[in-house]
This record gives structure tokens, C-alpha cells and sequence, in this order.
């Protein structure tokens, strides 16, 4: 037999004997596939999580070596009669 736990709420057991019931599984299985699901949506979250934050990270560097203003005008693109250059 493996290691143990001990679960000391009647809310947690009776919510996992409910599953048991209706899947048909142990009460092993409910809980093992129960915390497995959490844990693999946790861990989903918090690789977007870093990638997002190294995205901005990476954006508020590329902004700080920006020597001239932000703008939408790009007029400096075109000609007087509105031409590429």
C-alpha cells in the first residue's frame, strides 16, 4: 500500500463519494483524477501567465530604447500627393 491521506472534511468526502457513486470509480480514482485535472489546468495557467509577462517585459524594454515619440503620423512615408515613397 502507498502513502496516505487523510481527508478531514465531511464536505470533501461526501462530495467524492457522490462522484465514486456516480462514475463508478474508487474513491481513490475520483480524487486522483480530480487533483490531476486541477493541477494540469494550474500549471496551463501559469505558463500563459509567464509567457505574458515576458511579453511585456520584453515590450517595456523595446519601448525604453525607442529614441523618438510613439506616433499614428506617418506622413513622412509619402509624397505630397499621397504616394509611397
Amino acid at each position: 500500500m502507498g502513502a496516505q491521506l487523510n481527508i478531514k472534511s465531511d464536505d470533501a468526502y461526501r462530495m467524492a463519494s457522490r462522484l465514486s457513486e456516480m462514475t463508478g470509480d474508487s474513491l481513490t480514482t475520483v480524487v486522483t483524477k480530480a487533483l490531476r485535472t486541477e493541477l494540469e489546468r494550474q500549471e496551463r495557467e501559469r505558463g500563459i501567465e509567464s509567457k505574458v509577462q515576458k511579453m511585456l517585459a520584453r515590450g517595456q524594454e523595446i519601448r525604453a530604447l525607442m529614441t523618438r515619440p510613439v506616433t499614428s503620423d506617418h506622413s513622412c512615408l509619402y509624397d505630397e500627393n499621397g504616394y509611397p515613397l
